[in-house]
């Protein structure tokens, strides 16, 4: 049952225009004017980024997107569009994993492997009722963002998946973790 809710808020908040709270009704974020997605405090848990075998080109591709390579599943990495190439960055896409390669051909055995057409008006927009980017979960917005799940340290997660995302909120040490399979990568401003 709670799985058909989850389906219908997600559906009402994009035709809506409101905020989705993942986990619990209270969420992290104090100004909840702006905020499009969040997730409940201390669960201990993150978003998982898709896993991709071959990474996205063309012209739905938007700066923000975020996804797991998996394109060589020895040398898995975490990687953001923003859509400027340079010589780190030949298509646009950075490697969030710091060139730290993981091996995730374990759980590339349990991903689909056929090739699926797929549906381009598949998708879940928060937000919105349209979007022109090519996603799986679209956040449309130009005033409101994405909380991600918020963890006191990446150790008080008992087994996280590769292409984990979270929100370290630690005194002195407030930062972005990615975890790409073989080992976390943290940015802080």
């Amino acid at each position: 049952m709670k799985k058909i809710l989850l389906i219908l808020a997600i559906s009402y908040s994009g035709f809506a225009f409101s905020q989705v709270i993942m986990g619990d009704a209270v969420g992290t974020a104090t100004n909840k004017q702006s905020v499009l997605l969040e997730f409940a405090a201390g669960q201990n848990k993150g978003i998982i980024l898709p896993y991709v075998r071959t990474v996205p080109a063309g012209s739905g591709l938007v700066e923000g997107t975020f996804i797991l390579d998996t394109s060589d599943a020895t040398k898995a990495k975490v990687k953001y569009y923003n859509g400027v190439v340079s010589t780190d960055s030949p298509n646009g896409w950075v490697d969030l994993s710091s060139g730290h390669e993981a091996d995730v051909s374990t759980q590339m055995s349990s991903q689909p492997t056929q090739t699926v057409v797929e549906e381009p008006s598949a998708k879940v927009i928060i937000g919105s009722t349209t979007t022109a980017a090519d996603g799986v979960l679209v956040l449309e917005s130009n005033s409101k963002a994405l909380v991600l799940p918020i963890v006191q340290d990446t150790n008080d997660i008992a087994d996280p998946a590769p292409g984990m995302m979270v929100y370290i909120n630690k005194t002195g040490a407030k930062r972005l973790a990615v975890y790409n399979g073989g080992g976390w990568t943290y940015w802080k401003p």
